[in-house]
């Protein structure tokens, strides 16, 4: 128990090093638009993010893997980031989680040797896959068997801290405000977990189209902090 603890901590930690805090995912375009500029409409950006978004893309993602894994289905793992992939249709959010997931599943092979990982990575390197890292995120939290619902917590969380963070500095924030916004999210969190417990394999991908807009807008900006 302690031990899954510990690792669930530092698999979560926002300075974990998986470049995730190099790309905003949309949000830079919100701030440069003023229609994020505060904490309030910065709380009201993340919260939609969280429930319009990460539930229906990599939320939902972490389960359909986990439920791969549990039935020994690794095809569907590979389908699965197929889809991933396909569905994204911002270019620079696409690269992002791509770069992002092979760094994870590289960093998971170093720290773990998960023969699943060596795989994965091969399949990336012969661009028979594309990386993501739910799927990463996953194939580690179960090799170390930790239970569903923390592990898919675990990931929102460091997901939406990463966020946070990026928006402490960008638009920019104090870190109490940072840190209160953290806190304020917690009851959302647990929301979506349970939320993507009863999501059909339809839900997939069924994003705000507001968020992608400005995703895709990204790359036009004339200034910008974050890769994406």
């Amino acid at each position: 128990m302690d031990s899954q603890l510990l690792s669930l901590l530092q698999l979560g930690d926002s300075n974990f090093p998986s470049g995730a805090f190099s790309h905003s995912f949309g949000l830079e375009t919100y701030i440069q638009d003023e229609s994020v500029h505060n904490k309030e409409t910065f709380f009201d950006w993340i919260r939609i993010y969280l429930e319009k978004q990460l539930a229906y893309t990599d939320g939902l993602a972490c389960r359909l893997t986990l439920e791969a894994l549990m039935n020994q289905e690794v095809a569907e793992i590979w389908n699965l980031d197929r889809r991933l992939f396909v569905q994204n249709m911002p270019e620079e959010t696409r690269q992002a989680n791509r770069r992002i997931g092979e760094r994870l599943v590289v960093i998971g092979i170093d720290l773990y040797s998960i023969p699943l990982l060596q795989d994965y990575l091969k399949k990336i390197r012969l661009n028979e896959a594309f990386g993501h890292p739910a799927i990463a995120f996953m194939i580690i939290c179960n090799f170390l068997m930790i239970d569903r619902n923390q592990a898919i917590l675990t990931f929102l969380y460091s997901t939406i801290a990463t966020l946070v963070q990026n928006g402490v500095r960008g638009i920019p924030l104090g870190q109490t405000a940072g840190q209160r916004i953290l806190l304020e999210i917690y009851p959302y969190l647990l929301k979506t977990v349970k939320k993507i417990e009863v999501l059909d394999l339809d839900d997939f991908g069924a994003v705000a189209p507001g968020i992608e807009i400005a995703q895709m807008r990204h790359e036009k900006l004339h200034v910008r902090l974050f890769m994406s």
